[in-house]
């Protein structure tokens, strides 16, 4: 196996990682199949005691090998081989756990939603976790682990939920920053000087609020049941713990499905803004026009060059029509200004 990120063995009363804890290559001349071999002894002389392997990126090569290791379902490890597949939970008849979760981060200065996944193979002495993508990375879960005796008194669900909480804890701050911005971009489309916006931006939202959607929607039937403590797989200890978790994950989804909701409404709101802008234009420019044409419409009479006009050889003549001109100007301005089109 070329890449792990991790290996430890936790006991209530002990454990911490095995080696470097900080992503690593281990080599396949590492023996690391010995080791595990040897931490499977180890596990099975301390109750209680479990191995917890992190494995990043790897190739099907090194997750066949962690298949044969651990005893996996290979279904359920080609699930973890696939970066884009969606989000889920599979609770085994005969006591393991299997998730996958997309882990989520959000980029300030695009305002952008990157996406990332975690895969959490438990047993009963065992987690394996498969991440791919730079975001989430799951040394903060250990160090919480390796400093929670309470924690690690439940197994390997502790990593399962510490897992599990980090992912969603991201997927709070995500939603609240989404929302922030629409926030923003309906101050700017409500405003009193707003006159719409480009519907880039708010094609942008919906698209990251989309991601969120797509990490959190698979997760809104579980949260029911963590919620409701219709888990019973999950150890009697942590189902508070999945409790909170349960709460989280429905706060998003009914963030996500007001969001989307909302920027529908922004989006039919600026497109109105800039059509009701368009119409003002135009009205102001047929008012011009019509303005323009008296004038117009005069000048063009009285240069047909025929002998016979009104007024034609009068010395006052040519002012009156002046007159004229400006007066028929000068009162459809007013009209128009009246009416609002000016």
């Amino acid at each position: 196996m070329d890449v792990i990120t991790g290996m430890g063995w936790y006991h209530a009363d002990d454990g911490g990682p095995i080696g470097d804890a900080f992503p690593m290559r281990i080599p396949a001349e590492a023996q690391v199949p010995g080791t595990l071999e040897e931490l499977r002894a180890r596990c099975h002389a301390h109750p209680g005691s479990f191995v917890w392997i992190g494995l990043f990126e790897p190739t099907r090569e090194e997750l066949a090998e962690a298949s044969e290791a651990f005893g996996l379902d290979q279904l359920l490890v080609d699930d973890a081989a696939n970066p884009s597949q969606r989000a889920k939970f599979e609770f085994g008849d005969d006591g393991t756990v299997f998730v996958l979760l997309k882990l989520l981060d959000y980029l300030p200065g695009t305002s952008d939603v990157e996406t990332g996944q975690v895969a959490v193979f438990i047993g009963p002495w065992y987690a394996v976790t498969v991440r791919h993508g730079t975001i989430g990375d799951l040394k903060g879960v250990r160090a919480r682990i390796e400093g929670s005796p309470n924690l690690r008194a439940h197994g390997p669900f502790a990593v399962l939920y510490g897992v599990i909480d980090s992912a969603v804890d991201a997927y709070v701050v995500v939603m609240d920053e989404v929302s922030d911005d629409i926030a923003e971009v309906e101050n700017e489309v409500f405003s009193d000087d707003s006159q719409g916006m480009s519907p880039q931006r708010i094609y942008n939202l919906k698209r990251e609020n989309q991601e969120v959607r797509r990490a959190v929607a698979p997760l809104i039937v579980p949260a029911h049941m963590f919620v409701n403590h219709d888990f019973d797989g999950i150890p009697t200890g942590l189902r508070h713990y999945f409790r909170d978790i349960g709460e989280h994950i429905l706060r998003v989804g009914d963030a996500v499905d007001t969001a989307d909701n909302l920027l529908l409404t922004l989006l039919m709101a600026s497109t109105a803004l800039q059509d009701l802008q368009q119409n003002r234009d135009m009205r102001k420019i047929s008012a011009w026009v019509a303005i323009a044409a008296v004038p117009t419409a005069l000048a063009a009479i009285y240069g047909m060059n025929f002998d016979s006009m009104p007024e034609l050889h009068q010395p006052w003549g040519y002012p009156a029509v002046l007159v004229v001109m400006a007066s028929a100007c000068i009162l459809l301005f007013r009209a128009f200004k009246r009416s609002g089109w000016l």
